[in-house]
C-alpha cells in the first residue's frame, strides 16, 4: 500500500506530462498504467531485498 501512496505523489506530474502530449487522462484510463507501475515497484523492491540479504551473508 505504501507503493500506491508513493505513486499517487507523482500522479499530478505524470498527468501533466501526458496531457501536454495530447493524452486524455482519467482514472479509468490511468488505472492500467498504475497497475503496471505497481508491478515494477514490487519487482524493484524484491531485487533490493535480495541484494540486501546477499550483502548480509
Amino acid at each position: 500500500m505504501k507503493f500506491m501512496q508513493i505513486a499517487m505523489n507523482y500522479l499530478p506530474e505524470a498527468k501533466g506530462m501526458l496531457e501536454q502530449s495530447g493524452v486524455e487522462v482519467s482514472m479509468d484510463n490511468i488505472q492500467p498504467m498504475l497497475e503496471v507501475l505497481m508491478k515494477v515497484m514490487s519487482d524493484a523492491y524484491e531485487l533490493g531485498h535480495e541484494d540486501a540479504l546477499k550483502e548480509k551473508e
